[in-house]
């Protein structure tokens, strides 16, 4: 298996790195793998992560649920509740920040976030590597999904909108995809991108365990001040940061369950409702967060 290691920092350049956690892969293997910081601009990452040409065996799995639409287990219930709320919320959130229809949703899974916005009139592209929610989307939806090869045949400003919901800190080559966003972007378009966030109150509690490491399907973890270096690098100024306290709720009941507590999914929500406390006094500290970024003038 080839292994992509990280000798320079992929933000700041720098090489000096320390090692923040040891994390396991709960979903696929149950591998293990390194989690490093680096020293000078504090970006955290995924050390020795497979390559993309051989990781798609931990994506893998029937509880991978963004892939695989499961609703086993009461934990994935509850994510899917959440899910139709959020809908609204996203749909909501795109129309309010944009001045045109045309939205690309790069990573769109098995496609509820496009069909939404298909209904509501929009001109939707999508973008999804997994074969197999490319197939869901096509029979549930009739989308058509475009593979990830087809991103550098769009046409340069074309689209208002573009949404990577949870999806960037799966992208191998960010800096390309960085500097491919800026492209197809148009001048007075919108990035929006969701992200978990390894500064959030939920993630000091839990640490190695907190499931939305997800390593190694999570290359990059994101904190709003590492976000906003990489925004500015690329030409772009994060608006706004929008909280998701709903995540709190879902990734606590897991990393419960990675920890193998008794009664994990009541110790996970009773966890996730002290983060959302936290995060109605510090919004910083929310488990993920929507950034709104606009082009730099």
């Amino acid at each position: 298996m080839h292994i992509h290691h990280i000798s320079n920092c992929p933000l700041c350049g720098k090489q000096e790195f320390e090692e923040r956690f040891t994390c396991r892969d709960y979903y696929a293997t149950g591998e293990t793998f390194h989690l490093y910081e680096c020293k000078e601009c504090h970006f955290l990452f995924t050390q020795d992560f497979p390559s993309q040409s051989y990781i798609d065996k931990y994506y893998c799995a029937e509880n991978y649920i963004s892939h695989s639409d499961t609703q086993r287990g009461l934990v994935n219930k509850l994510y899917h509740i959440v899910r139709r709320f959020m809908l609204k919320r996203k749909s909501a959130l795109v129309e309010k920040h944009s001045k045109g229809k045309r939205l690309l949703d790069i990573g769109t899974g098995t496609g509820y976030f496009a069909q939404a916005m298909k209904q509501k009139g929009w001109e939707v592209t999508a973008i999804e590597k997994s074969p197999q929610a490319r197939v869901f989307a096509q029979k549930h939806f009739g989308l058509k999904i475009d593979a990830p090869e087809l991103l550098d045949s769009y046409e340069t400003g074309y689209f208002n909108v573009i949404t990577l919901w949870h999806v960037l800190e799966h992208i191998e080559d960010l800096p390309q995809m960085w500097e491919r966003l800026k492209e197809i972007l148009h001048e007075e378009g919108t990035l929006i991108l969701a992200l978990p966030n390894p500064s959030s109150y939920d993630a000091n509690h839990y640490k190695q365990n907190w499931a939305a490491y997800d390593v190694p399907r999570h290359l990059w973890h994101f904190t709003p001040a590492t976000l906003a270096k990489w925004a500015s690098l690329y030409g772009f100024t994060v608006k706004k940061q929008i909280p998701m306290p709903f995540d709190a709720f879902y990734i606590s009941m897991l990393s419960e369950k990675n920890e193998s507590k008794t009664f994990s999914t009541l110790r996970g929500f009773w966890r996730g409702f002290l983060a959302w406390i936290a995060t109605r006094r510090n919004a910083s500290l929310s488990s993920s967060i929507i950034y709104i970024l606009k082009k730099q003038k």
